[in-house]
């Protein structure tokens, strides 16, 4: 035993079962990794012991253990030191501050920045307020005239969209080691995998990604996306193939004269018919779609078997691989003439075979589609795939629909830098309307009033989002716009932070700020709790006086929750009084509440969340927060707690609107 120096201060027995191990496999390289590892773990309990075992061990094993046990040193030191300035700031507060904070108090007006488009204040006491706002504008509403669409280029010089927001300075990727992120990755992955299983989700395939080097990884992703429990729709496009057919193979594609007498509005850029954007798709046409449509669905049927060959799935014991099904899934009608322009063979989404295609689903197999649409009568029609995949999703009642894009880009905020990982739909109308972009959904194609000003990246940009509100319009969930980067796909679906933009229903719709006029609601609605000693007394006056920091769920002009918010100093928001009616419980109503009021506090700086609670812990525990003794409050919040009701503390820190994202998988399901 006294050869183990490094052990000193671990029990006796702790040392006779280590050397066993050791002198056991010294005869094995593995003793070296089985030394290492306890190395590793008694450097961290007495570091002053490690010199004496480094001769035991290869260099090179011990210096990367070494590397590890230095960056965790050099993580709690600077974490004792953020304590030790926390506490000494701590200390020197003069105490003079206001024991409440409301929202929209008249005395913190000073502009310190902006927070999607809009003014955010601070007053003298260093507390931050959102502006008042009018009465029919959200608060979390985002200014369109902010949205900007950048190549995706730019964000790999300036900032980083996989695994970061978008700086606006030099983006570093941090050192790591490849164990320990593996580790903490797939625990990480865990809720995701578990609430992605057994939903359907809609892949839409532009014609020009099969060119791309990552296709077959892409694949390779959608497979283990099977394999995780999701059941994939692949809608693959062909506008790339068919457009370069036709500049090699046609003549006089743009013979407008057969077309309307005066040739109006018809667009013949790269000698491809269109009316209003949309293609006329003539008998010849047709043909290149019917070919370019079979090398896509073959194209895409090869790599993706050899996907699930490599991957392949359990079934009673036995390894079973997935299969491709394509077939007439769905049938179209025509266009028709439209203001005297005959689109022939061009057609849109009329029914989509929704039994058929659970059922190949529910054998774990996978659908794909191509523009390609029968009808009843058995005409062939081309269709847009973008429509059709919006189509598809919204018939399927699918949980997502990713739309990758060909360009790749992002939307940001120009005035302040920022990537935009997540839109609303509301938001998502308000930049299509503000950039004046109209999608019809009914027949499936997109106009721009003033498409010559806008790049390709960002046309096609505002088409994916176009098609994205139009599918969480028709039932789906969640929105994915994902650029053509290795890897982009299971990040997005399986990480916090994502790597694309997220578009999802307004599941706030109903909240506003309290006003007056809803005192008495509030009042009746906290009443009963009030009575059983769950909340405290707020009489009318106090309710009154207060109301600009509460906010109410409304539901056909009735209040069917309330909650009220204060800010404090040094990024800490209070929440409060959070009541949801009897009749309404179990339906999300308080989960939308917290949700709406934690993303208010990070709009503002305020990364941390806290509630007192003497009866509902269990709640908030199950929804992040941790307990935390009073000392942990901001020292005005400290200055006012009551010792006698004795409530406790649970806190919560936020570090993004992303992680509220992912919270909200769990209750907008």
């Amino acid at each position: 035993m006294r050869h183990f120096n490094c052990f000193v201060g671990i029990s006796s027995l702790f040392h006779y079962c280590c050397y066993s191990i050791y002198c056991s496999l010294a005869a094995f390289q593995i003793s070296y990794c089985c030394c290492c590892c306890i190395c590793f773990f008694a450097s961290s309990q007495v570091p002053q012991s490690t010199a004496s075992f480094q001769a035991q061990v290869p260099f090179g094993t011990f210096r990367q253990y070494k590397n590890n046990i230095n960056f965790h040193r050099h993580n709690i030191a600077f974490g004792l030191k953020e304590k030790t300035n926390q506490l000494n700031y701590d200390q020197q507060q003069d105490g003079d501050t206001k024991d409440i904070f409301s929202l929209n108090s008249s005395d913190r007006n000073d502009t310190i920045s902006t927070t999607h488009g809009r003014t955010v204040g601070v007053g003298d006491d260093g507390v931050p307020a959102l502006m008042t706002l009018s009465a029919s504008e959200s608060i979390l509403a985002i200014n369109p005239s902010t949205i900007e669409v950048i190549p995706f280029s730019k964000l790999s010089e300036e900032g980083s969209v996989l695994g970061g927001a978008y700086s606006g300075s030099k983006y570093q990727v941090p050192a790591q080691n490849s164990q320990y992120d593996f580790v903490n990755m797939f625990r990480g992955s865990a809720n995701y995998i578990a609430n992605h299983r057994n939903t359907v989700i809609v892949f839409h395939i532009p014609g020009e990604l099969l060119a791309w080097d990552g296709f077959s990884d892409l694949m390779d992703d959608i497979a283990l996306c099977w394999l995780l429990g999701m059941k994939p729709v692949i809608v693959a496009g062909c506008r790339a193939q068919v457009n370069s057919r036709i500049l090699l193979e046609k003549e006089n594609n743009c013979d407008i004269s057969s077309l309307t007498s005066d040739g109006r509005l018809i667009d013949c850029t790269d000698g491809v018919a269109r009316y209003d954007s949309v293609r006329i798709t003539d008998e010849e046409t047709l043909r290149i779609v019917k070919e370019e449509a079979g090398y896509i669905r073959f194209e895409i049927e090869r790599q993706l078997g050899r996907s699930f060959h490599r991957h392949g799935t359990i079934d009673s014991g036995a390894v079973k691989d997935g299969n491709v099904v394509s077939g007439n899934f769905y049938s179209a009608q025509p266009y028709g003439i439209i203001e005297g322009v005959d689109f022939k063979y061009t057609g849109f989404p009329r029914k989509v075979e929704v039994q058929k295609v659970q059922q190949v689903l529910d054998t774990h197999d996978v659908v794909l589609m191509t523009s390609l649409g029968t009808s009843p009568s058995g005409e062939i029609f081309n269709v847009n795939t973008e429509h059709l995949a919006s189509y598809v999703a919204g018939a399927l009642k699918a949980s997502k629909v990713v739309f990758f894009t060909v360009h790749g880009s992002a939307f940001i905020e120009n005035q302040n830098k920022k990537l935009v990982q997540n839109l609303r739909v509301s938001d998502a109308r308000n930049v299509l309307k503000y950039n004046n972009v109209t999608v019809n959904n009914s027949k499936g194609f997109s106009s721009f009033e003033h498409q010559e000003d806008l790049t390709p990246a960002t046309k096609e940009a505002f088409v994916k989002l176009g098609w994205c509100v139009a599918s969480l319009d028709l039932g789906v969930k969640r929105a994915h716009i994902i650029s053509p980067i290795n890897g982009a796909l299971l990040q997005e679906l399986y990480t916090r932070d994502g790597s694309g933009t997220l578009i999802s229903r307004d599941i706030y719709e109903g909240i506003r700020v309290a006003n007056v006029g809803d005192v008495a609601g509030i009042y009746d609605l906290i009443e009963p709790l009030v009575s059983a000693g769950t909340l405290v007394p707020r009489p009318k006056n106090v309710l009154e006086n207060d109301i600009n920091s509460y906010y109410v769920f409304t539901r056909d002009n009735l209040i069917v929750a309330c909650a009220q918010i204060k800010l404090f100093e040094m990024g800490y928001a209070e929440i409060g009084c959070l009541v949801v009616k009897k009749e309404y419980r179990a339906q999300g109503r308080g989960d939308a509440m917290l949700g709406y009021l934690e993303r208010l506090s990070v709009q503002v700086g305020c990364t941390n969340v806290f509630v007192l609670s003497t009866q509902t812990m269990e709640w908030f525990i199950e929804r992040g927060f941790k307990e935390v003794p009073v000392d942990a409050l901001p020292p005005t919040r400290q200055a006012v707690y009551n010792y006698r009701r004795k409530s406790k503390i649970y806190m919560k820190t936020i570090q993004s609107e992303r992680e509220l994202d992912s919270s909200e998988l769990w209750w907008n399901r």
